[in-house]
């Protein structure tokens, strides 16, 4: 019998930047029916790194949140390499609000290194976009479902991830700093990262372990049309157990406190 391949954490963090791994707008080819994508976050411009809509899963509505990278070089230029800007952010909770407005339940798709840290960006309010983001999701009515697809680096996944439940990929990371700028800090030698990942305990096992992920989605047959219709049905069970919870926004803030009890618990122990 064929020995299991045993991967590191800093081949997970390769597995995710694969650019042959399905992206944002493959998983709302597979998942979705009739999205219909909408633009702009009423301020300054559209931002392409975030595609965000409305379709439906199955016969539910949903309002649909995703950070595309691209697979080509053209792609990846044009996505800004999955790196959203502020108005990303903005546009994305534009359509939060409108499903908050209409009832529907909230997914969002998170694969990106980090938001993207251009001066432009940060003239633009990066940090605070992201912050009222979080602010928000915290007080939204409808479920919100958030899936690591890959990468989940920083507050750029922060800004879609407070959701009633953080879903990952079983080769995603979820991690404050990349493993090469984690060991670029720490040893100014960013080809550390191998070391810097296994320390930084960011696989999706990991996150489960301190209550971040309440989920680890298995790839077997990635992207393949059996693969959406086992996560098609994994969505649509979530959606019907989380409308039917009467106290959904406490359970949502409890939840995050438990979180962050835990880890302050945990950096006590290291002190």
């Amino acid at each position: 019998m064929a020995r299991k391949e045993i991967l590191t954490p800093y081949d997970r963090v390769r597995q995710a930047r694969d650019a042959r791994r399905p992206t944002g707008l493959d998983y709302i080819r597979g998942l979705f029916d009739n999205f219909m994508e909408l633009h702009g976050d009423r301020r300054y411009a559209d931002d392409p790194a975030i595609v965000g809509g409305i379709g439906f899963l199955d016969n539910q509505p949903v309002t649909v949140i995703a950070i595309e990278k691209g697979h080509t070089l053209k792609e990846h230029k044009l996505r800004n390499f999955g790196a959203p800007q502020p108005e990303g952010y903005r546009k994305a909770l534009r359509l939060m609000k409108q499903a908050e407005k209409f009832g529907r339940p909230v997914i969002c798709l998170i694969d990106t290194a980090g938001a993207f840290c251009g001066i432009g960006a940060e003239e633009r309010g990066q940090g605070l976009a992201i912050a009222e983001n979080m602010m928000e999701m915290s007080t939204l009515s409808v479920p919100i479902i958030s899936v690591l697809i890959g990468e989940g680096g920083s507050g750029g996944a922060l800004g879609l991830g407070l959701a009633d439940r953080v879903w990952m990929m079983q080769n995603g990371y979820y991690s404050a700093i990349s493993p090469e700028g984690c060991a670029s800090i720490l040893w100014k030698d960013a080809k550390r990262a191998d070391q810097a990942a296994a320390n930084l305990r960011l696989t999706a096992e990991d996150a489960r372990d301190f209550g971040v992920a309440d989920r680890i989605i298995l790839e077997r047959e990635l992207g393949s049309d059996k693969f959406y219709a086992r996560m098609k049905r994994a969505l649509l069970e979530e959606i019907r157990e989380l409308e039917a919870d009467p106290d959904l926004l406490n359970h949502r803030y409890q939840h995050f406190r438990r979180i962050g009890q835990q880890a302050k618990i945990q950096r006590s122990d290291h002190e």
